[in-house]
């Protein structure tokens, strides 16, 4: 093998191995993390005794397993995951859909209308809530792929926008309903809830829910159509390159349309499964809750695969859930959030990296082809 070749190879290794180095990454902000409360007069063993009792439920002070830890990370993960699969299919696309934010509140409106105004058959109410839900979610993505397909409107700007209009039409929607005040609505019916009592005894009374089958599922849906379905490989040949794509036959307003829509649909399950799962009454949003806007980063730290974009979601799920044993171990809650903040960093200067990577390999060839000629 010529030295060239050689070389080609070792980049196109480094170029497949987004996996290791967001494992790298996610090292370095926890090392990073624990030098920064050391600086600060802390002992770093309070992070980590947080994150393990999360991890497994086990208080290391104690000596005892709680297994409600495990319950509430995972009850937490949810709503990182899902978002961050709405931001990693659009991605997929070559679309950045940092709309995730008001996909996501539409999904907690129409859930709680259905909620409050849907049938109370068990079973059936929640379902209903969910399914319009991501109807919803994916009715607000869609207008966003249908702008940028049509009339080549910058899906940045018309998603930013998008988020406020969500947000205040929630506030204006949701106020409108009977028994509604400022900050809240009646309570759900039980037939609305997604709380499961085998899962609750199963936790020691934690928030998990049967959210946490629909967060499986929307993830096994993911792989499945990115990966094994002609709609999936027209949606990666457009993300790659839209004449090509184009030129191949393939229907590029189509595909973007629909990645917008799937993608929205996603959020708007997990504004669906937040809405039901973590609240018994309807919420007047005062803000907005930020898990589209984090979902930006768990899809990058996740690669925009779908069992990447799960762990991250865990991994953002586990340093929220963190947070309160970090402070009862003398740790700033802050911490979580600058670790955060460090793993997207390095994720960015992995792509900076493949970046330059991808530009030597051009020079490179543009240099040997007159050689070759």
């Amino acid at each position: 093998m010529t030295d060239a070749k050689k070389g080609n190879s070792l980049r196109a290794l480094l170029l497949r191995s987004d996996a290791a180095i967001s494992v790298m990454v996610v090292f370095l902000g926890f090392i990073c993390g624990t030098i920064l409360i050391m600086v600060v007069g802390r002992n770093p063993v309070g992070m980590y005794k947080a994150i393990l009792q999360v991890l497994t439920g086990y208080n290391v002070d104690r000596n005892r397993f709680y297994v409600r830890y495990i319950g509430e990370w995972l009850a937490t993960s949810m709503p990182f995951i899902l978002c961050g699969l709405s931001m990693g299919f659009a991605a997929r696309t070559g679309l950045f859909n940092i709309g995730g934010e008001g996909q996501y509140v539409v999904g907690i409106t129409v859930a709680q209308f259905v909620a409050l105004l849907g049938p109370q058959i068990p079973t059936v109410h929640w379902l209903l809530a969910l399914a319009l839900a991501m109807l919803g979610g994916a009715f607000w993505g869609g207008i966003v792929g249908w702008l940028k397909a049509k009339f080549e409107v910058s899906e940045v700007v018309a998603t930013i926008m998008l988020n406020y209009i969500a947000l205040y039409l929630s506030r204006i929607l949701i106020m409108r309903l009977p028994g509604t005040n400022t900050y809240k609505t009646v309570d759900f019916p039980e037939t609305a809830l997604l709380k499961a009592s085998w899962l609750e005894k199963l936790t020691q009374g934690s928030m998990l829910n049967l959210g946490i089958f629909f967060v499986l599922l929307a993830v096994i849906v993911y792989w499945f159509i990115i990966e094994k379905t002609r709609l999936g490989f027209g949606l990666r040949a457009t993300g790659y390159n839209k004449e090509a794509a184009r030129y191949g036959g393939i229907s590029v307003v189509k595909s973007i349309v629909l990645s917008m829509a799937i993608a929205g649909a996603f959020a708007g399950l997990a504004g669906g499964i937040v809405s039901l799962g973590a609240f018994k009454y309807g919420r007047v949003l005062a803000g907005n809750d930020g898990y589209g806007f984090a979902g930006i980063a768990v899809a990058l730290v996740g690669n925009s695969s779908a069992l990447g974009t799960m762990l991250a979601g865990l991994l953002f799920g586990m340093l929220a859930s963190a947070q309160p044993l970090m402070e009862s171990n003398s740790i700033p809650k802050e911490i979580a959030f600058i670790i955060q903040g460090l793993v997207v960093v390095f994720i960015a200067i992995r792509t900076g990296f493949r970046m330059f990577i991808t530009y030597s390999m051009r020079k490179k060839a543009e240099k040997e082809t007159p050689e070759n000629a």
